[in-house]
């Protein structure tokens, strides 16, 4: 079995607290493995949100906040910066503005934007074929088994063991993906400061 910590997996650009494979990536049988380890409840909320109905709540919150500068730039016409031909194309300047809605729907939206972008990553690895096998290492009580990430597997530790709690699913993935993955644990495992990766002969 080959592993190392913190590698950057292909194509989703994320950083996994752990990579494990098979070394032979190309027979039939082969298999890798991520893992994310989770010490607190609020590490584990922030990369565990929904891809689903982000982005049309995000559509949402644009509109209404599009919807209140134009309602402001109405009635502040001094706000327009005055480059454009036609007044309903020239852009307004909100800089130094106290508009206490409008903050609040700015923050709230950008908010929301992190959220989509930066707290997806399980979905996101799901989706992407990151690995065969994706597993949630937590503490005890950190989080349900119902609030596992679709897909992944739960493994509590209880003192010096793992128990798991909910089989992952099994991703499909090519000879080409595997072989990307084991190329980036052989990379970890090469640098001086690196976890060494660990092999077995294999069966």
């Amino acid at each position: 079995m080959l592993a190392a910590s913190e590698v950057r997996l292909p194509r989703s650009g994320y950083r996994a607290d752990v990579v494990a494979a098979t070394p032979r990536s190309l027979s039939a049988n082969a298999v890798t493995a991520v893992f994310e380890c989770k010490a607190f409840r609020a590490d584990f909320l922030r990369d565990s949100a929904r891809e689903a109905g982000g982005a049309e709540m995000l559509v949402r919150m644009s509109e209404r906040l599009m919807a209140l500068r134009a309602l402001i730039g109405g009635h502040r016409p001094d706000l327009r910066r005055r480059e454009e031909l036609f007044p309903e194309f020239d852009a307004i300047d909100l800089r130094g503005l106290k508009h206490e809605t409008h903050e609040r729907l700015q923050a709230e939206f950008r908010l929301a934007q992190r959220k989509l972008h930066d707290g997806t990553k399980f979905a996101r690895l799901a989706r992407w074929r990151a690995a065969n096998l994706l597993y949630l290492v937590v503490e005890q009580g950190l989080c349900a088994p119902h609030e596992v990430p679709d897909g992944w597997g739960l493994l509590v530790r209880r003192g010096a063991e793992l128990e798991l709690t909910v089989k992952p699913c099994h991703h499909e993935t090519t000879p080409a993906e595997r072989v990307a993955v084991i190329e980036r644990i052989a990379a970890v495992a090469a640098r001086p400061t690196a976890w060494p990766a660990a092999q077995t002969p294999s069966a």
